[in-house]
């Protein structure tokens, strides 16, 4: 008598034929597949309520992304910058999510046939989990446990319903004959049984990894959050107040940047991708190294100290020509030079390390903070503390310099040493060591690509040279002779300088507009196109526009 197949196996282990054969084999996989997925989505959820408690840093999928982050090379982590932008981490994410999905779907069709090898896939992901734990630079031994208790929970959620599903679709081969009552354990009653057991475990899964997903990350979030801290901080008046901005220092051109970026809108380009929440309450800069006197502040310690306010236009050297990278704020800080002089650094030293509390390390040329300028620890940004995303509650700022080589956030740490001593983070991935600031200029105004009238047309930008400051900035039309445009008032040599210029009668078709700057040492901002890495892109930024 011919086996009743419905999708059930043949003794060799493969699906047999007959009725609803294909689409019984199709069922299967999609099922073993699901049950791959769900037990990933409950290992998931089973990491991020276990890193609820033991830090966000240690959440499975947090720490495979920032070890994804580290051992990225330098050429891909530019494209990722250059092409999403501030969406990178996303990007990342999503992309991480993708592949597990993919190997859960590996993983479950594996545990069909082989239960305990499909499982151990599964735990394989835990285990991936906790060497990213373990890789990070500020890792404690607590931040293997969700990569851990993920791998346990999400190995066990497939090998038991995947030997159900296994043996529901099994061939009944003590199946009695058509017509006559069946017996053993191969009547259809006990594999609709196991069928059912089989959707309910799947279901009871699924719920039980939504729920530790994201219960978990409001738990996490809601145990870390530091909205309440922050408002609590209480910005003393500062000791040096910075002088108004002058009265021009914006040209009124519909389009153009505000000469003072809003915290909101001020970039972001670092590497963690879970911001360090720390209370200011247990705060504390540790200073050391080659230095008389190894100081211990607290955050009322520094709040207490004498703070400045400065005017600063901060970039990043990731920034292609013409791009966003770049922002100006008003900081408040303490003075850092005062700092290290009053721990007394020790002769020989040329490099302020500053160390961020997710283990980011920072190299500053130390003759850059103690040469005369303005170095601070900021604790606040715009009138208002630090907000997380930007270094809660404390962050180094070096005028001059990228934020590469000089803006420490979350800063916990500085040590001073030397160069020949210790190679930080970007250093050690071929970055220069230096990070001073190069001339650039961008044109904001018309937009790329934008269709403008006939006649009179206004162009306008922004140029910076920190720490050396703006002298000229000039605009060529097509090719042509460069013409001088208008500056907007002088702020300082460590902010930007917006600018404007008339292109005068316009005329219809396709235009290409340049723009170059020349800082205050009489530098002119060279033509050649460089790219970021390794030291800051170089070269002129241009639009096209078509004049209608």
């Amino acid at each position: 008598m011919g086996c009743v197949s419905d999708g059930r196996e043949r003794a060799d282990g493969t699906p047999a034929a007959g009725p609803g054969g294909r689409r019984g084999r199709w069922t299967v996989l999609a099922w073993a597949g699901l049950l791959g997925l769900v037990a990933a989505g409950l290992a998931v959820g089973v990491g991020e309520a276990v890193a609820a408690f033991t830090g966000p840093a240690g959440a499975p999928v947090v720490a495979v992304g920032s070890a994804a982050i580290d051992l990225a090379p330098t050429p891909l982590k530019e494209y990722a910058v250059r092409t999403f932008g501030t969406r990178d981490k996303a990007v990342l994410l999503l992309g991480i999510h993708t592949v597990t999905a993919l190997l859960a779907l590996l993983a479950g069709l594996l545990a069909y046939r082989r239960p305990a090898a499909g499982a151990a896939v599964v735990a394989g992901f835990g285990g991936l989990g906790v060497w990213a734990a373990a890789s990070r630079p500020a890792a404690v031994p607590t931040d293997a446990l969700p990569s851990v208790a993920a791998g346990i929970a999400g190995a066990a959620a497939l090998w038991w319903p995947a030997r159900l599903l296994r043996g529901a679709t099994t061939d009944r081969t003590a199946a009695a004959p058509a017509g006559e009552p069946g017996d053993g354990a191969g009547r259809p009653s006990d594999d609709r049984t196991s069928r059912r057991t089989v959707l309910a475990a799947t279901g009871a899964t699924a719920a039980v990894a939504a729920l530790g997903a994201v219960g978990g990350r409001v738990l996490g979030e809601s145990r870390t959050d530091v909205s309440a801290a922050r408002r609590a901080v209480r910005l003393p008046p500062p000791s040096r107040a910075a002088a108004p901005l002058p009265a021009h220092v914006h040209p009124t051109v519909p389009g153009l940047s505000p000469f003072t970026t809003a915290n909101a809108d001020f970039y972001r380009v670092d590497t963690a991708l879970t911001l360090p929440m720390i209370d200011p309450r247990a705060w504390a800069l540790r200073i050391h190294g080659m230095v008389e006197r190894p100081t211990v502040l607290t955050f009322d310690e520094l709040l207490r100290r004498p703070l400045e306010e400065m005017d600063h236009t901060l970039t990043c050297v990731s920034n292609e020509v013409g791009g966003r990278y770049a922002g100006t704020a008003r900081w408040l800080g303490a003075p850092l030079p005062a700092l290290l002089r009053r721990a007394g650094v020790r002769a020989g030293a040329d490099q302020l390390v500053g160390r961020s509390k997710d283990g980011m390390t920072i190299g500053t040329p130390l003759d850059a903070v103690l040469d005369g300028r303005r170095a601070l620890l900021a604790v606040a940004m715009n009138g208002e503390p630090l907000p997380v995303a930007h270094g809660f509650p404390c962050r180094s700022l070096v005028p001059g310099l990228y934020g590469y080589t000089s803006a420490t956030k979350w800063l916990v740490d500085l040590e001073v040493t030397r160069f020949a001593a210790f190679d930080p983070y970007w250093v050690r991935r071929g970055w220069d060591r230096t990070g001073e600031v190069r001339t650039a200029s961008r044109i904001e105004v018309p937009a790329p690509f934008a269709r403008v009238p006939a006649g009179d047309v206004t162009v306008a930008g922004t140029a910076w040279a920190t720490h050396r400051g703006i002298a000229v900035v000039e605009v060529r039309i097509d090719g042509g002779a460069w013409r001088p445009a208008d500056l907007s008032a002088d702020a300082g040599l460590d902010l930007w300088r917006q600018w404007s210029h008339t292109w005068r009668g316009a005329a219809p078709g396709t235009h290409r507009i340049e723009v170059r700057a020349t800082d205050t040492a009489g530098a002119v901002q060279p033509e050649a196109r460089r790219p970021p890495f390794p030291s800051g892109a170089t070269g002129w930024h241009s639009t096209v526009v078509t004049v209608v």
